[in-house]
């Protein structure tokens, strides 16, 4: 599952070890269900898929979140005084005016969630967007915004600076859902999307599947990554890391449906939008104050 999700784990109990003597006594038959034992969970599941078709990842998908979503149960104590996973509806909102571009949110988003330090592994990152003097925009985002913002035109030719802060919009329609072939993502009952780890063949098609860029390959695991509103502080009654240090305020994390609700109470008197909504992926992530440049 997610890092830092306290949910990994093997399947089931361990192995017992052989008893002295079998492999000798083991016969061909015996010998090749040893070998076919030790094939790589991930090839195997990969063979499986090719063989079956396409009946193969929905029976897979529907049959993982069930598990997962039982695990999760488990773990956090829910339905026995603990985490109720089913009684929440997470959101975040963002105040494009209040984010001053200072990058903790970022660094403190990888140090939570022990993401590697390359340049191109974000479950946040910060864009800084750049009006000219003479109409152009200039968006970048230096090392995703953690170090903060050199310099990058003169400062006479700039009209207006902004910052956008971007993560996964944890949509309630998630592509990256719906196009995962072996159920490794799926959607929590308190609306989060998640990866299992552990079950991520690693073939990519959620990366290119998500369109606001927000998910990417993991360098040693090998397999897909991307925000989880670090959920192993939610079911501790915790905020996500990124909103806990951002010192303006700028991201507001709560319920979406209820009334008593930071985020709701955010975006009632705020005028909000959503990136992309012509994807009509229905995200949980409300901006305001968003500038018609932001893409």
């Amino acid at each position: 599952m997610a890092e830092g999700s306290g949910l990994r784990g093997p399947v089931g109990g361990p192995r017992e070890p052989d008893a002295p003597g079998a492999r000798d006594r083991a016969g061909p038959r015996d010998a090749t269900a040893s070998a076919d034992a030790a094939v790589d969970r991930r090839v195997f599941i990969q063979e499986v898929l090719a063989a079956c078709g396409l009946a193969a990842p929905i029976l897979l998908g529907v049959v993982r979140v069930g598990a997962l979503q039982e695990t999760v149960a488990q773990e956090t104590g829910g339905g026995d005084g603990g985490y109720d996973p089913t009684a929440h509806l997470y959101g975040m909102g963002i105040d494009i005016e209040r984010c001053i571009g200072c990058g903790r949110c970022v660094a403190a988003c990888k140090a939570e969630n022990n993401v590697p330090l390359e340049p191109e592994c974000f479950n946040t990152w910060v864009e800084r967007y750049m009006i000219l003097s003479n109409g152009q925009v200039v968006v970048d985002s230096p090392n995703g915004g953690i170090e903060g913002f050199p310099t990058a035109v003169s400062e006479g030719e700039i009209v207006r600076t902004f910052f956008v802060p971007k993560l996964c919009n944890h949509c309630v329609d998630a592509p990256c859902v719906q196009v995962c072939p072996v159920g490794a993502t799926f959607t929590t009952q308190d609306g989060v999307v998640l990866v299992d780890q552990d079950y991520c063949i690693g073939c990519r098609y959620c990366i290119q599947a998500c369109p606001y860029g927000a998910r990417w390959f993991h360098p040693e695991k090998r397999v897909a990554a991307k925000c989880t509103l670090c959920y192993h502080r939610l079911v501790q009654g915790l905020v996500p890391a990124c909103v806990e240090v951002c010192p303006t305020g700028a991201r507001i994390f709560g319920e979406v449906e209820q009334p008593a609700s930071p985020l709701v109470r955010f975006m009632r008197m705020n005028n909000v939008q959503v990136l992309k909504p012509h994807m009509n992926t229905k995200p949980k992530v409300y901006y305001a104050n968003l500038d018609g440049e932001v893409r």
